[in-house]
């Protein structure tokens, strides 16, 4: 389970040494801890990670294939809400990505302000072309509004696994260093910004983001009651 820790101005976010699936119990977690940091005082940031192999897998798909339909929307407008509350975070963010980021895990890092990759080892992907998933139109405007019109459309129709050095070309993630390093960098990335943190930055994003976030919590969407796995 998500764990969270602070060191100085920095919030470390763990989530969790599995796939990290989005499950309603991990979602839950993942979500108190940024109400957590968005009420904290001071100067602060939050950096999110994984141990292992992997920071985020996405959908928990074989736990969403047993549910009602009243449950697969709620699921889903609960993921759209963490997507939505980390995108607008009146914090600086920055995601620490040691391992593979697939699908809705990738679109996590999406919402973080700033991403880093490990160099060597690991990938991002957002495969729901292959898996027969579309994307909602919330997740859509996500990976469109954080990605240039190329890398979305590549990314989306395509299914590619990109390895670290072609994320970074295509400014999918801001640096890539070796594995020991991904979490020390992300953090003094983040210890910089942390100054930043205020409702200034947060009224920023929300207007920034403001098509994205409505879509996000567009509760009455058609596209909700889709059921593709």
């Amino acid at each position: 389970m998500p764990s969270l820790t602070r060191t100085g101005e920095v919030f470390v976010l763990d989530l969790g040494d599995d796939e990290n699936r989005f499950r309603p119990d991990w979602m839950a977690a993942v979500s108190g801890a940024l109400d957590d940091v968005a009420v904290a005082d001071g100067p602060r940031a939050l950096v999110t990670t994984g141990t292992g192999k992997i920071y985020s897998n996405g959908l928990d798909l074989d736990w969403l294939r047993d549910q009602d339909d009243q449950r697969f929307i709620d699921y889903v407008v609960a993921v759209h809400e963490l997507f939505a509350k980390l995108l607008e975070l009146p914090i600086p963010t920055v995601a620490a990505v040691q391992g593979h980021a697939f699908a809705a895990g990738a679109m996590l890092t999406l919402a973080h302000d700033f991403r880093v990759m490990r160099a060597d080892r690991g990938w991002f992907c957002l495969p729901e072309v292959d898996l027969g998933i579309p994307f909602t139109r919330a997740m859509s405007s996500l990976i469109q509004a954080r990605l240039t019109p190329q890398a979305a459309h590549e990314a989306m129709t395509s299914g590619r696994r990109y390895a670290a050095p072609e994320a970074r070309a295509r400014d999918i993630v801001d640096q890539i260093v070796e594995e020991s390093e991904v979490l020390s960098t992300a953090v003094k990335y983040a210890a910089g910004l942390a100054p930043k943190a205020g409702e200034a930055l947060g009224r920023i994003k929300s207007t920034m983001y403001a098509p994205t976030l409505a879509r996000l919590r567009d509760t009455e969407s058609d596209d909700l009651v889709i059921r593709s796995v």
